[in-house]
């Protein structure tokens, strides 16, 4: 029998027992990738419209027949199983993709392997000019497997310099720099690595660049935290950086940090999509993240599938979540904790709050709603076509600064702003994890659980909010005994933006009216 290797990383190739086949045929090398990565049997009419979509339904099917026909011959045995309405590669036939070796790769934790696999990006140098739904696959596609490498990439960086591999690290921090050249993050990865690796003349050359990109792309210069690290003085301190720790719950990896210390915790869930690190990049986010470090130890972690959590099949739903900061609030050795649960997280903050009321001295919720599209009884949210329109032109847009207008409209015209956001996404998740995710909360509903609250609550919301209607966040003030409102003037959805003194003061103010016994040690 023999065996099959399809290349999708970089221009598609066909390899058979170890043989290049040269397959003359465009949309033939489109068929079989596209069959590859289906894993199974494909509707004709699917195949049909994806290859000639301005055709008429007989046509294409036509042409698809005679695809079919002038394949097999050119790959020198039958290797198709076909019935009157699909197709598939044969289950006879010894099969592999390499796309899927990477992520079974990766799904194994062997990082270094999958990174080796990867010799470019999905499909790359190939499209179908006249097939733009085939495109629209292959862009979905390519975003979610250069998601899985930068996340490995960023695995290997911090194992490799912990296990004192400081060369290795770079090689990898090099190729995070290559994915996102503006990112300081990663310049920051590549230069501690190469000076714990002893090469300062290489750490002051990509420091160099890295500025020049900043200043020629950003118009902004290094951040202090880039500066120091070439401070000749700063050598010895460099592997004291906070750094990512992982807890393993429920068979997954989930990525976290703590900061500071402080007669409590604060557990900070941001919204949809996260990053540990790079949540620390951008200044405003970095400023108001600090203020909270002055009130109490910072907790932030990735959700599974989100971040530098482990990448997984299914979205991390309320329910899942939940669990995840269970996980993460042993792995610390929580106290009583503030969770802050801002957007999309707010939900499952309060799912955990109600399951866990024992372990919670507070609740804050900041821009957030207890449901997630429109129904009869609920106004305040978009009906499920206008949510699915919403979130079909965020994925549309994935890896630029898409949303920014709407979730920061006073950062919108901020090129070092929509830079970091457009990495912070293009690193969090993919395409197609990210729809997963927005479907999950379209469909989430928590109102049930709001008069279940019993610890101190503050509901936190922007009067001119271009997110999430206000009218939301009066609505889960109102089902939660004693909650406090407080209505802020601003049109930001994200924290951090706009005037964020008025949101850190309202946060104190609560923190320190909570009774002292809430916050005892368990």
């Amino acid at each position: 029998m023999t065996a099959f290797l399809l290349g999708a990383f970089g221009f598609p190739e066909v390899h058979a027992d170890d043989r290049t086949i040269k397959l003359a045929l465009r949309k033939g090398l489109a068929l079989l990738i596209y069959l590859g990565e289906a894993n199974g049997a494909v509707a004709r009419d699917v195949l049909a419209t994806l290859l000639w979509p301005e055709t008429s339904r007989e046509t294409s099917l036509a042409r698809l027949r005679r695809l079919l026909h002038r394949i097999e011959p050119a790959l020198g045995q039958s290797i198709f199983e076909t019935d009157r309405s699909s197709v598939r590669w044969s289950p006879e036939i010894e099969l592999n993709v390499d796309t899927h070796q990477f992520e079974s790769a990766c799904n194994r934790g062997a990082f270094e392997e999958a990174c080796l696999m990867y010799r470019g990006d999905f499909l790359a140098g190939f499209a179908l000019d006249d097939c733009p739904e085939f495109d629209d696959w292959a862009f979905f596609r390519r975003e979610a497997l250069r998601g899985r490498l930068m996340h490995a990439l960023e695995r290997l960086v911090q194992d490799k310099n912990a296990a004192g591999d400081h060369f290795a690290a770079t090689v990898h921090a090099g190729r995070l720099v290559e994915l996102d050249p503006l990112s300081e993050v990663y310049g920051r990865h590549l230069l501690r690595s190469l000076l714990l690796a002893g090469d300062r003349s290489a750490a002051e050359r990509h420091h160099a660049a890295l500025t020049q990109r900043l200043r020629d792309e950003l118009g902004v210069a290094p951040e202090a935290e880039t500066e120091a690290l070439m401070d000749p003085g700063a050598a010895s301190s460099l592997a004291d950086v906070p750094t990512t720790r992982y807890v393993k719950g429920a068979g997954v990896h989930l990525a976290y940090q703590t900061y500071g210390s402080g007669p409590l915790d604060i557990l900070v869930m941001p919204g949809f999509v996260s990053h540990v690190e790079r949540a620390w990049e951008h200044p405003a986010s970095r400023a108001f993240l600090a203020s909270l470090m002055k009130l109490g130890r910072l907790i932030v972690f990735d959700r599974r599938g989100i971040g530098l959590s482990d990448r997984v099949g299914s979205a991390p739903d309320i329910d899942v979540t939940a669990e995840d900061i269970g996980t993460v609030l042993r792995a610390v050795d929580g106290r009583r904790v503030v969770l802050f649960g801002a957007s999309e997280c707010g939900p499952a903050c309060i799912k955990f709050a109600v399951d866990q009321p024992r372990l919670v001295a507070g609740l804050i919720l900041f821009g957030a709603l207890a449901k997630g599209c429109w129904s009869q009884d609920y106004p305040h949210a978009l009906r499920a076509s206008q949510y699915d329109a919403w979130s079909k032109h965020l994925i549309a847009q994935w890896g630029g600064p898409v949303g920014i207008e709407t979730f920061a409209p006073s950062l919108a015209g901020d090129p070092q702003a929509r830079a970091w956001w457009a990495g912070l996404l293009r690193a969090a998740s993919s395409p197609g994890g990210i729809s997963a995710v927005l479907e999950a909360f379209r469909d989430a509903d928590v109102r049930q659980l709001l008069p279940q609250i019993a610890m101190p609550t503050l509901v936190l919301h922007r009067r001119n909010d271009k997110a999430v209607r206000i009218a939301a966040g009066r609505d889960v003030a109102s089902r939660i005994k004693g909650a406090q409102f407080v209505e802020l003037d601003g049109h930001d959805h994200w924290f951090f933006a706009g005037d964020q003194q008025p949101v850190l003061d309202a946060i104190r103010r609560f923190i320190d009216a909570l009774p002292r016994e809430r916050l005892r040690v368990l």
